[in-house]
């Protein structure tokens, strides 16, 4: 049924015709793009377009025609990008500005590309209910969410990050669809299983007719790079898409988006709780193929170093020195041992792995949100700590990732919020502080009575980043840069080589790691010393790491207490008293020729 846009009557009635294979098709000779229409099921019921590209309306509105070859592109030289030396920007787009659009974050491309970050992941917009949300609970997977602008907002978007030299990637889910405007059941009820996600009915992707299911999750990646030239994807809890057939849906998935990419490069990269590390792992291997894992391991142990509290799911972590020296030169602190919270082994052995296919971040949407108040790292932990947190993750060899406004120390938090009808609102809220119990700080009677509403439009309003804080804390803003362009520029950060680092515990809570130069170039090594307790007075010094190479001492290259970043300064560390390191500081040293005595 097509209709002429808006609230007119429908002015035409189109018949389908079967195709086969639960499929039907017809042609609307008057429709073009703009025309609005809806499908009308057998018994009446009119439904839109579960694969419609834009719902100007919202999930219950009827769908548009969109004709994607009418945009005009510029970045016809773009040749996509690579996983290795990416520095990933997370970012909702209804709350990165205050205008909550497209065309709002598009403004601030500029200073992300300035700031050093190269990779964009654009958390869900998949077409979702309500007036705001966070995307994980979209309905129509082909539609770009109405309220951030059209999908032609969203092309000029990405076209104009890639002339800025910033790749875009979408955060996907298919793993569920959300509770409110999910019309594929009503049109294939095999859509679904009887498996359980930790959101209702998982996916069907490999039982009685799942062919056509995968067909529409594969489709709906490819979607993305074809006609929006996205330079890959996140994929959401893939623990939840459950699939026992031998080609997985996500091996599958990925075989079919590089082909269309093609000869673009693009990168996809997983969530995966459990920390299976086949998902990246080449087919030869028995793996997925995919690029690159979340590290939810490294953020635990930043998150207890930081705050001290190990409550919940931070339970089997202690933010000792040893963890984070495991942390970058093994990815997973977990891969195979015993989990107390969880009462099972945690992750797959995946010492092999190449430091880039491991994301680390020491902030997300969900850790943020998952506190009391939805605070960010500098509300929670002393600024010479997380100065010095900040320098570890940015300088490690996996690939960093940065929230948004991360890099300015935004005073915004950010909290759960989703705009739902009543009934669902009153669940979801509930569920929110049943979820938040598992911290014992936050069960208590006092504390549930201060969590933020999630349906409150004043708690979506609250967290909108305050872009002006890029100069008033400009502070934090130049520490991120700074570290962003040594990444960039030094041989030995860049390198992200796997064995490219060893590491030392010097005490408690201050350790060493030496990262290598290249060959027998001694000269490129650079020493990352973090103390995260208080001042060390390291003598005597009965660690090699420490030494310096043949000719040469230990000259301060950067140091996490330099006064631009708020810090007190930094005497030398390598004295004749032995080695002397500031606490709750990060100091990088480089060699530094000593003249020969001997030559006049």
């Amino acid at each position: 049924m097509v209709d002429g846009g808006g609230t007119v009557a429908l002015q035409e009635e189109v018949a389908l015709q079967a195709e086969g294979s639960g499929y039907f098709s017809g042609i609307a000779p008057d429709a073009r793009a703009g025309s609005r229409y809806r499908y009308m099921l057998d018994g009446g019921e009119t439904c839109p377009d579960p694969a419609s590209r834009f719902q100007p309306d919202g999930p219950h509105g009827s769908s548009e025609v969109v004709d994607a070859a009418m945009f005009q592109w510029t970045d016809r030289g773009w040749r996509g990008i690579a996983l290795p030396h990416q520095v990933i920007y997370e970012m909702h787009i209804g709350t990165f500005t205050k205008k909550g659009s497209w065309c709002g974050a598009q403004a601030e491309l500029p200073h992300l590309a300035e700031s050093g970050v190269t990779v964009l992941e654009i958390m869900p917009i998949a077409e979702f209910p309500g007036r705001f949300g966070w995307g994980y609970d979209g309905v129509q997977w082909f539609a770009p969410s109405h309220l951030y602008g059209s999908p032609d907002d969203f092309r000029r978007f990405v076209d104009r990050a890639h002339s800025l030299g910033l790749g875009v990637i979408l955060d996907v889910v298919y793993n569920h669809l959300g509770p409110d405007g999910n019309y594929l059941a009503k049109f294939a009820p095999q859509y679904f299983c009887e498996k359980k996600t930790d959101w209702g009915p998982a996916i069907n992707y490999d039982g009685s007719d799942s062919g056509p299911v995968r067909e529409f999750c594969i489709a709906n990646a490819c979607y993305w790079i074809d006609e929006f030239h996205l330079d890959g994807l996140r994929l959401d809890a893939t623990q939840d898409i459950h699939d026992g057939s031998d080609d997985h849906i996500l091996g599958a998935l990925g075989r079919e988006v590089r082909k269309h990419a093609a000869p673009r490069e693009v990168i996809l990269i997983a969530e995966n709780e459990p920390q299976q590390v086949k998902l990246v792992r080449t087919p030869d291997k028995g793996g997925y193929g995919l690029d690159a894992l979340w590290n939810d391991d490294f953020h635990h142990a930043a998150m207890v170093a930081l705050t001290g509290r190990n409550e919940a799911y931070y339970t089997d972590y202690l933010g000792t020195p040893q963890e984070f020296i495991s942390s970058v030169k093994y990815g997973y602190l977990y891969q195979g041992q015993r989990y107390k919270w969880q009462k099972n082994p945690r992750g797959t052995p995946g010492l092999d792995l190449n430091p880039a296919a491991l994301v680390t971040f020491i902030q997300n949407h969900d850790q943020i949100a998952n506190s009391a108040y939805g605070e960010r790292c500098q509300k929670l932990a002393s600024p010479g700590k997380l100065r010095a947190m900040t320098a570890l993750m940015l300088l490690a060899p996996g690939t960093p990732m940065l929230f948004q406004g991360q890099e300015f120390g935004a005073s915004s938090p950010f909290l759960y919020f989703a705009d739902h009808g009543p009934e669902l609102a009153k669940q979801i809220r509930q569920g929110r502080v049943d979820f938040l119990a598992q911290f014992r700080s936050l069960a208590t009677p006092e504390m549930r009575q201060r969590f933020a509403d999630p349906g409150d439009p004043a708690t979506f309003e609250r967290c909108k980043l305050d872009q002006s804080e890029r100069e008033t804390h400009r502070e934090i803003y130049d520490l991120h840069r700074d570290l962003l362009k040594l990444r960039r520029e030094e041989p030995a950060f860049r390198a992200q080589r796997r064995r490219g680092v060893d590491g030392a515990v010097l005490s408690g809570e201050a350790f060493v790691l030496r990262f290598f130069g290249d060959g027998d170039d001694t000269g490129e090594d650079r020493l990352l010393i973090v103390n995260l307790g208080i001042d060390l007075h390291l003598d005597p010094a009965p660690e090699p790491l420490l030494a310096p190479p043949a000719g040469s001492g230990w000259a301060t290259r950067w140091s996490s207490e330099d006064p631009k970043y708020g810090g007190t300064g930094t005497p030398p560390l390598d004295t004749e008293e032995n080695w002397r390191i500031p606490g709750h500081a990060a100091v990088l040293l480089k060699p530094n020729p000593k003249p020969d005595p001997n030559h006049a």
